[in-house]
């Protein structure tokens, strides 16, 4: 499998990678995650998707 850190990749790249996440009947419509938005700083290659995605867990562990 292919790295995907920010380092590894291109903006392209990651963008295509998060297209993949989505599935094609997009499950996510009555929940409020926007992956797009979710995802933005990996995108833009400010944050790796292990900091994101530990950030998201503690915020929705604690609600």
């Amino acid at each position: 499998m292919k790295s995907v850190l920010i380092k590894d990749t291109t903006k392209e790249e990651r963008i295509a990678l998060i297209k993949e996440w989505i599935p094609d009947d997009d499950g996510l419509q009555d929940c409020e995650i926007d992956l797009w938005e979710m995802y933005r700083d990996y995108i833009n290659g400010e944050r790796e998707i292990a900091e994101i995605n530990a950030a998201f867990q503690t915020e929705y562990c604690e609600e």
